[in-house]
């Protein structure tokens, strides 16, 4: 068997630090438990990565960074700027299925304990934010939404999306996804100055 390298043994580490919060969750995942789906040793765990922080930090990204990115290319290939927000809110409210967004719910809690999660989380919520700010930017380009302040109202409609997704997520009765995005639906286009119903379907 080829020897690994090491950025191989990194990104080995960094899988299996996923799988394993993935079962457990973020906060009680250990470097033990790491090391056991590996099959190695904690000393391994310890050469590649200064903390379990950092490993935590890692396998977050890499979960989080990969939903990103599939909901840039959806918004990217979307015909107009309405059709982009549409695609950028239907992503949002599929969360009650995706077992990344437990993660970002981890992520959040741990964030106030492990800085190097609380940077990643920090990031990547900024570069949610950034994507919906660039969508509403274009619409503004292409007079279609109406609005002054793109980035202020790309951190509200963050803001109540991810707090109606934990929601979803962490009380499942509270509120469903039919509830979620419809609701996400009205404040878009109360921000944006859209008729009611403009962004359905």
């Amino acid at each position: 068997m080829a020897r690994l390298s090491s950025e191989e043994r990194r990104e080995a580490i960094v899988e299996a630090a996923l799988a394993v919060a993935r079962r457990k969750g973020l906060a009680t995942t250990t470097v033990r438990d790491v090391a056991a789906e590996m099959g190695t040793s904690s000393g391994l765990v310890h050469h590649y990565f200064d903390s379990m922080d950092e490993v935590l930090a890692a396998a977050f990204s890499r979960a989080a960074r990969t939903g990103l990115e599939n909901v840039t290319a959806s918004v990217g290939a979307a015909a107009d700027s309405r059709r982009a927000l549409t695609a950028f809110l239907d992503d949002y409210a599929t969360a009650e299925n995706d077992w990344t967004f437990q993660l970002w719910l981890d992520a959040w809690s741990e964030a106030s304990r492990r800085p190097a999660v609380r940077d990643i989380s920090a990031s990547l919520n900024v570069a949610w934010k950034d994507l919906l700010e660039s969508i509403i930017s274009r619409g503004v380009e292409e007079g279609v939404f109406a609005c002054s302040n793109p980035e202020g109202t790309a951190w509200r409609l963050i803001s109540l999306l991810d707090g109606l997704v934990l929601q979803v997520v962490a009380h499942r009765s509270t509120v469903d996804r039919t509830t979620l995005l419809r609701w996400a639906r009205e404040a878009a286009e109360g921000e944006l100055g859209l008729q009611g119903g403009s962004l359905e379907g």
